[in-house]
C-alpha cells in the first residue's frame, strides 16, 4: 500500500478542485497513482475533476515564425519561470523557429546540428546553459508549408498556435488561432480525435453509467451519448465559436467561405511531469539529521 502524503493530496486537489478528503480517498484507492486517482474522481464527481489538461507542468516558451506559406512552431523548455524572461533564452527559441521553417530539419536532433551564429544549435544551447546555470532543452516542433495561408497566435509565451487555412479574409485565420488557444481542441474534426483519447473517455463514461443502476440498453445509450458529447467538445469544427456563441467554428468558416486544413497548438510543459517537493518532509528530514549529528 502506497503512503499518501499531504503533498500528493494537495497536487491532486490543485488539478481537480475536488475536496481534500475525496482526493485522499481516490489516491488510496489508486494506490498512489495520480493519473488513476484523477480518473476515479472524474467518475465520482464528474467533469469538474478534469482540469489537468489545462495545467502546465514545466517551464519554457513557445516561439513561432511565419514567412509566406512556410512557418514553424517550437517549444523550448527550461527549469524555472525566471529563465523564460531571459533575452538570450528567448532569442534561442525564436532562432530555432526560424531555422525550422527555413531548413526543414527532420527532428530535434537534426535541428540541434544546424549552424547558428558560427556554432551549432546544440553548442549554443550548451553555452547558454553554462551562462545561465539552468538546464534547457528543445522539446518539440511542427513545420508548415502550404499553398494557402498561415496564421499564428502566441498567448504570452506559454501557448502557441499555428493554423493552415484558406480565406479571402486574413482575420479569419487570426480568429481561429485565438479560438484554438482559448478552447484547446485536440483535433480538427471528431473523425480526427485520437483513438486513445476516445477510449479513455469511453472508459470513464462506462464507469459512470454503470453506477446509475439503469438497464443495460440505457447504459449503452448513456455511454454513447457521453462519447459523442466529448467528441463535439474537443473537435475544432464542432466547437462553439468564441466570438459568436450562436454558431460553430464550422458555420463561421462556411459563412466566410473559408477552410481550415490543419492546426497545431503547444502548451508549455503539457504532458511533462513536474517535480513536486514535499517541503514539510524535507524540513523534518533535516531536523532529524541534525538531532542524530
Amino acid at each position: 500500500m502506497a503512503v499518501i502524503t499531504a503533498a500528493m493530496v494537495g497536487e491532486l486537489r490543485a488539478l481537480t478542485d475536488a475536496p481534500m478528503m475525496e482526493c485522499k480517498k481516490a489516491l488510496t484507492e489508486a494506490d498512489g497513482d495520480p493519473v488513476k486517482a484523477e480518473e476515479l474522481l472524474r467518475v465520482k464527481l464528474g467533469s469538474k475533476a478534469s482540469k489537468a489538461a489545462s495545467r502546465v507542468t514545466a517551464e519554457g516558451v513557445v516561439a513561432a515564425f511565419v514567412s509566406g506559406g512556410v512557418g514553424a512552431l517550437v517549444e523550448v523548455n527550461c527549469e524555472t519561470d525566471f529563465v523564460t524572461k531571459n533575452d538570450e533564452f528567448l532569442a534561442l527559441a525564436n532562432a530555432c523557429a526560424k531555422l525550422i521553417a527555413e531548413k526543414n530539419p527532420a527532428d530535434v536532433a537534426a535541428l540541434s546540428a544546424l549552424p547558428l551564429d558560427g556554432k551549432t544549435v546544440e553548442e549554443q544551447r550548451a553555452a547558454l546553459i553554462g551562462r545561465i546555470g539552468e538546464n534547457m532543452s528543445i522539446r518539440r516542433f511542427q513545420r508548415f508549408e502550404t499553398t494557402g495561408k498561415l496564421a499564428s497566435y502566441l498567448h504570452g509565451t506559454r501557448i502557441g498556435v499555428m493554423v493552415d487555412f484558406d480565406s479571402a479574409d486574413e482575420q479569419v485565420g487570426k480568429d481561429v488561432a485565438m479560438h484554438i488557444a482559448a478552447m484547446k481542441p485536440v483535433a480538427l474534426s471528431s473523425d480526427n480525435v485520437p483513438a486513445d483519447l476516445i477510449a479513455k473517455e469511453r472508459s470513464v463514461a462506462e464507469l459512470k453509467a454503470a453506477e446509475s443502476g439503469k438497464p443495460a440498453e440505457i447504459v449503452t445509450k448513456m455511454v454513447e451519448g457521453s462519447v459523442q458529447k466529448y467528441l463535439k467538445e474537443v473537435s475544432l469544427l464542432n466547437q462553439t465559436f468564441v466570438k459568436n456563441d450562436k454558431q460553430t467554428v464550422e458555420q463561421m468558416l462556411k459563412d466566410t467561405k473559408s477552410t481550415v486544413k490543419a492546426f497545431t497548438m503547444y502548451v508549455v510543459g503539457e504532458g511533462i511531469e513536474k517535480k513536486q517537493d514535499d517541503f514539510a518532509a524535507e524540513v523534518a528530514a533535516q531536523v532529524a539529521a541534525a538531532k542524530q549529528a
